[in-house]
């Protein structure tokens, strides 16, 4: 422990781990502690008697569940978009040889109550009960142009400066109706709330264009892919390749107390009675709860099922986005599922979740338009979790503390996080061009 470090990396959530292994690659000296037992901090895995002993205290789980090793339940369930950029970085960290991923089979949309397959592409939009039919020929050229843009050929931009024209601008060249921006704003281009429609339309149309892209990428029925066995992987994953690249792991080290100098500059964390030193400290909201505030809370329902989400067309793995207008609400509301076909849960077995950020104080009540579309469900626990932000300097005192987990089921707001955690502790800008066709997804 006597040792100075480059970095020291606290706590074996997600963003921990990605970020470790980036500054382990990079080559510097990386120490990298949690004070539990087990991989993964807020984004751990549980097996059923874990989640049971979380939720229900000394109960055990029923019997007719089935074996609770074979489940392996993401207390943080995000998909990963196939082309997007968190692959990007599990290639360029060359972590993929660690990891198997299986396409997603569905993505949905809920739009007037009913559940409806996303349409990605000007095909699909010819063929979805969402629109008219005059609407569908208005969203398919849309859609085309939105396929043909390149963002260095002005000859695909159709006289428009997409640095310049909001969204929303955007939008009604094309006529489309609010029913149909509701479903692309949320469901494809992945947008939380409506503020991205008064901004500069670029982000949106490449959002748009790296969900047809990764839907593209392997043919499955979304752009999205998951881990076998789950993201529970992904820590140990990077763990193993922090070894390879000569950092350290060291689970169960009580307190981690961060050390700081005169300046209020860190220079070491104690564990034990022993202090390593370092230059910089990476961690989650826990270490360091006086440099975070408070910024929302996230409320989620915890599902275990004999069968699939109802009008999924019977998908093993799917997410279905409840976009905020449809609700009534502030903020949109995730349904995540996976299944035995990720090897998450018994064979017959699927586990879903219901996720939104929180407006009330009864999750029960607030996720039930979500918890509505499940059918019946064996077991169903409720919780909500507090969600923080760094408050410090990090440029000041050399602490780089990432923010919570939101309620997304995609991974798109956790890696950017990661990626502007990484150029403010290097002072780089994370180089991502990687040949994508380094992680392929098991066919079934």
């Amino acid at each position: 422990m006597d040792e100075e470090y480059d970095v020291i990396v606290l706590g074996t959530g997600l963003k921990e781990c990605i970020l470790s292994g980036l500054l382990s690659v990079d080559g510097l000296k990386v120490l990298h502690m949690d004070r539990n037992d087990y991989y993964g901090g807020e984004s751990t895995s549980l097996n059923l008697n874990q989640l049971w002993k979380r939720f229900r205290g000394d109960d055990k789980p029923p019997e007719s569940l089935g074996s609770s090793r074979d489940y392996n339940v993401d207390m943080i369930p995000k998909f990963m978009m196939a082309n997007g950029a968190l692959v990007r970085v599990l290639i360029h960290t060359d972590v993929t040889k660690y990891l198997n991923f299986k396409a997603v089979d569905g993505s949905f949309v809920y739009n007037k109550g009913k559940v409806h397959k996303v349409p990605a592409n000007d095909v699909e939009a010819l063929k979805s009960p969402l629109m008219g039919l005059f609407e569908k020929r208005r969203a398919r050229k849309f859609f085309l142009y939105v396929q043909d843009f390149e963002e260095n050929d002005p000859k695909t931009h159709e006289g428009m400066d997409l640095t310049k024209v909001t969204a929303k601008e955007l939008i009604s060249k094309y006529g489309l109706d609010d029913n149909t921006v509701d479903f692309i704003g949320h469901a494809l281009a992945l947008h939380r709330d409506d503020t991205y429609l008064e901004e500069p339309a670029l982000a949106f149309v490449k959002r748009m264009k790296l969900y047809a892209e990764s839907l593209a990428r392997f043919q499955g029925g979304s752009p999205y892919i998951y881990p076998l066995y789950g993201l529970g992987e992904l820590p140990q994953a990077f763990a193993r390749l922090s070894a390879v690249y000569g950092g350290t792991y060291m689970l169960s080290k009580p307190e981690c107390k961060v050390e700081f100098d005169g300046s209020g500059k860190v220079i070491g964390v104690t564990s034990e009675g022993e202090t390593a030193k370092c230059k910089k400290v990476v961690c989650d909201p826990s270490y360091l709860p006086d440099k975070v505030t408070k910024v929302g809370k996230v409320a989620r329902a915890i599902c275990i099922m004999s069968h699939p989400i109802p009008n999924t067309n019977d998908s093993h793995s799917v997410q279905v986005i409840l976009p905020q207008k449809q609700l009534g609400r502030k903020s949109d509301m995730y349904l995540f599922c996976c299944s035995y076909s990720h090897n998450v849960a018994p064979k017959g077995k699927y586990i879903a979740f219901v996720l939104t950020e929180a407006e009330t104080e009864n999750p029960q009540v607030e996720l039930k338009p979500g918890t509505d579309l499940l059918g019946p469900v064996d077991e169903i626990f409720f919780d909500t979790y507090d969600r923080y932000e760094p408050t410090n300097q990090s440029e000041a005192d050399h602490c780089f503390i990432s923010g919570s987990y939101d309620a997304t089921t995609h991974f798109e707001t956790t890696v950017q996080d990661v990626i502007s955690m990484y150029g403010n502790i290097t002072g780089k800008v994370l180089d991502l061009t990687v040949d994508l066709s380094a992680a392929s997804a098991a066919e079934e």
